[in-house]
């Protein structure tokens, strides 16, 4: 009884520091702030995204996604699942050429990647192929996935140049298959060992040393002196995978 109400208490603390986080995240408006004007930057750009989900979920959980530039391209492209295409279409995969940097629900987008090196439109042509192969298009569970967030670990995971470190809010990042179960981390930069995204654990130059419990993650960036704790987030400098290009 007294283990219950513990691990209650503990839920309850996290959903209301959550919420306190995201309302703090909101109160900063980035959309439409955070990628170049693609009709005046002519070289090849990717970034990756995330923001609050929607609803009850906004406390623990973020949503992320991926958006490209070839050079010389007038527009972006936009790869991630969403859950409800999926009881319309038989597909959760939605490609989008639209703001990269929208809101999500009216949640605030982060900035995880902004990658401008010279082989750019060379790591596009990856990722295309990676969304092409995603193995789980046709299925979704928000917990403990396949989900938006075991996406965009699979496509970063095969395109390691991106040195993607997806928050402890991206649940769902962890979600492997049993045949699976052990890898490469998301970023490319370390290992990972992962029960269905419920039970594992991450060791990597990125994300430091990271455990996950019941889908919820507690991480050790030692390299950039910062935590990052369930439904919070990251304590400590903000992380932003950039290139050397000068942000134009």
């Amino acid at each position: 009884m007294i283990k219950t109400t513990a691990l209650s208490g503990v839920v309850f603390l996290l959903i209301v520091l959550g919420n306190l986080t995201s309302c703090t995240q909101n109160k900063i408006a980035t959309r439409g702030t955070l990628a170049p004007d693609a009709k005046q930057f002519n070289k090849g750009i990717i970034q990756v995204y995330a923001a609050r989900t929607k609803g009850v979920k906004r406390s623990v959980a973020v949503h992320t996604w991926i958006s490209t530039k070839r050079s010389n391209d007038d527009h972006y492209t936009s790869y991630e699942i969403i859950g409800w295409k999926l009881r319309r279409h038989d597909s959760a995969l939605v490609i989008r050429h639209d703001l990269p940097d929208r809101d999500w629900w009216g949640n605030q987008p982060e900035l995880l990647v902004d990658y401008r090196e010279a082989d750019a439109d060379n790591l596009i042509n990856k990722i295309e192929h990676a969304v092409k192969s995603y193995p789980y298009k046709s299925e979704y569970q928000a917990y403990p996935g396949p989900n938006s967030n075991t996406f965009t670990a699979m496509i970063a995971s095969q395109v390691p140049e991106l040195s993607l470190d997806l928050p402890s809010t991206a649940i769902g990042k962890d979600y492997k298959s049993i045949g699976n179960a052990i890898g490469f981390s998301p970023s490319g930069t370390g290992v990972q060992a992962s029960l269905f995204g419920m039970l594992g654990i991450t060791l990597g130059y990125e994300e430091g040393l990271e455990l996950n419990v019941l889908g919820l993650n507690v991480e050790f960036d030692i390299f950039d002196l910062a935590i990052e704790l369930p439904a919070v987030g990251r304590i400590g400098p903000a992380q932003v995978t950039r290139t050397n290009e000068t942000i134009q």
